[in-house]
């Protein structure tokens, strides 16, 4: 089974949004369960996001996502991306992680996330 503390929710609605994605979960029989991971990450055009873990199916939890920023009209990061070229170097945490940032279900950018000390940081965003 899949997992990953790389998706992120808007600030103040982290609760809320796990409380609906496990529901969501429970109830369409998908292989996903989040939680929060108690720490916020910053972006200066998307604004606050609280970061969560995941463990499940990669796709279930991908369209799992998707559906929570429609459902609860609030923006989210999807993660997991990388350069084809540098998997390897991700795997050590020297690579750089991609994730896609979605408002109401829309695409609205794209920021490059780093770690450091085991918590996920914004290197450079990019509106879309």
């Amino acid at each position: 089974m899949a997992g990953s503390d790389n998706f992120g929710v808007e600030k103040g609605m982290g609760s809320r949004a796990i409380e609906w994605m496990n529901s969501y979960s429970r109830e369409k029989k998908k292989e996903f369960e989040a939680r929060l991971e108690g720490y916020q990450i910053s972006s200066k055009n998307f604004g606050n996001f609280e970061i969560i873990s995941w463990t499940g199916n990669w796709s279930d939890a991908r369209k799992i996502i998707l559906k929570v920023s429609t459902k609860l009209s609030i923006k989210v990061i999807e993660s997991g991306y990388h350069q084809k070229d540098n998997l390897f170097l991700s795997f050590f945490g020297l690579g750089k992680e991609f994730a896609k940032v979605y408002k109401k279900g829309n695409y609205i950018g794209t920021i490059v996330l780093g770690i450091r000390s085991g918590k996920w940081y914004i290197k450079a965003e990019k509106p879309g």
